[in-house]
């Protein structure tokens, strides 16, 4: 069986949208201890407005926009993110929407756990898996089945 083993210390990515860079970052400090022990990864603005209010490294990629979202999702397909917050703005149009949509997509195709809210990362945060080790299987999306 082809399984995927995701570590015990996590590869978490957190963007967020303009309108909701400031919930990202209120949701951050609240949980900054235990997200110290993980490695964090954000979009150009999102991880230096995180990075800047919370003194939590952070690796940046391109901001959304300019292609960052299309990296993460590289790095999903590469096997090195495990876990995507994305506070997203359901009410403001965004001129880079089908990166986002791509982004989703290879998330849920490579059966990464995503939060959308403050609430889903809550209990993505709260869940016994962040901090321990732990397989996935991966689905052969032409049959249907997983990948043995």
């Amino acid at each position: 069986m082809q399984s995927i083993e995701v570590p015990k210390t996590k590869r978490i990515v957190l963007i967020a949208h303009d309108n909701k860079k400031e919930d990202l970052v209120e949701w951050v400090q609240l949980h900054k201890e235990t997200l110290s022990k993980h490695h964090l990864y954000g979009t150009g603005t999102t991880g230096k407005i995180v990075h800047e209010r919370t003194d939590l490294p952070i690796h940046r990629f391109l901001s959304g926009p300019l292609g960052g979202d299309q990296q993460i999702g590289g790095k999903i397909v590469d096997g090195e993110i495990d876990v995507l917050i994305f506070f997203w703005d359901p009410l403001t149009a965004q001129p880079h929407d089908p990166d986002v949509k791509a982004l989703l997509r290879i998330a849920v195709l490579y059966d990464i756990p995503i939060a959308n809210n403050r609430r889903s990362a809550d209990y993505l945060i709260s869940s016994d898996l962040l901090n321990t080790s732990y397989r996935r299987t991966r689905i052969d999306y032409s049959t249907g089945l997983p990948i043995y």
